[in-house]
């Protein structure tokens, strides 16, 4: 489990089918206290320690994680990725609960710079992450923790707004239009969908797709909320 609070950037380079090798500042602060087994979100994807170097690791990555992330579309190249260390009890949780378990990648459209902050567009083509992006809710974009303040109603467009301080300690900064991020949606949403989807079969109110039926002002009304 992580925040979404990036620590530190980094290089990553694929050394193989099956490895990554992370490289950081000789000073990192990802690498204390770093021990093998250990969790690290690279770019919001959650990976496993299996050799520490002097100033980076290596980290195991399986076939569906390269075909569901990002990473798996710079094969060959040196790219710059966001790093946070798994969340430990009585840390502050700055951000919101990323699981380091990516949805699907978006596209990187375009960053202007406003007085106070700068305003960054992504679009997606996957459903799996689309549906998960409203107005005000959470999202993961390359393992950071944002909040969306504009989208289309399908949700495969959307903007935020990024402090300067985030987007120059990030790899925010280093997008060109078209560039891959790895996506999350917010893992509350992920469960309240899944109830409410079982709740409506179980009551046998389910569209002719199987799927759950838009929520309604009769919806909420049968079930108390208004």
């Amino acid at each position: 489990m992580f925040t979404g609070l990036i620590q530190d950037v980094g290089t990553l380079q694929t050394l193989d089918p099956e490895h990554v090798e992370i490289t950081c500042s000789e000073n990192s602060v990802i690498l204390q206290g770093l021990e093998l087994g250990d969790s690290v979100a690279v770019d919001g994807v959650c990976l496993t320690v299996v050799k520490i170097l002097p100033i980076g690791f290596i980290a195991d990555v399986s076939p569906e994680t390269m075909r569901r992330t990002a990473l798996g579309r710079s094969e060959g190249r040196v790219k710059r990725v966001n790093l946070e260390t798994s969340l430990r009890i009585g840390s502050k949780l700055g951000g919101h609960f990323v699981t380091g378990h990516v949805d699907g990648v978006g596209s990187f459209q375009s960053a202007v710079q406003a007085a106070t902050s700068w305003d960054i567009t992504f679009t997606t083509e996957s459903d799996t992450v689309a549906r998960y992006i409203l107005s005000k809710g959470s999202v993961a974009v390359n393992g950071i923790s944002l909040t969306v303040a504009d989208c289309n109603l399908e949700g495969t467009r959307f903007s935020v707004a990024v402090i300067p301080h985030t987007y120059t300690a990030t790899n925010l900064c280093h997008l060109k239009p078209g560039s891959w991020v790895n996506l999350e949606g917010d893992v509350l949403g992920k469960y309240v969908e899944k109830f409410l989807r079982v709740g409506r079969v179980e009551a046998g109110h389910t569209s002719p797709s199987g799927l759950l039926e838009t929520i309604t002002p009769d919806f909420l009304a049968e079930h108390g909320y208004l």
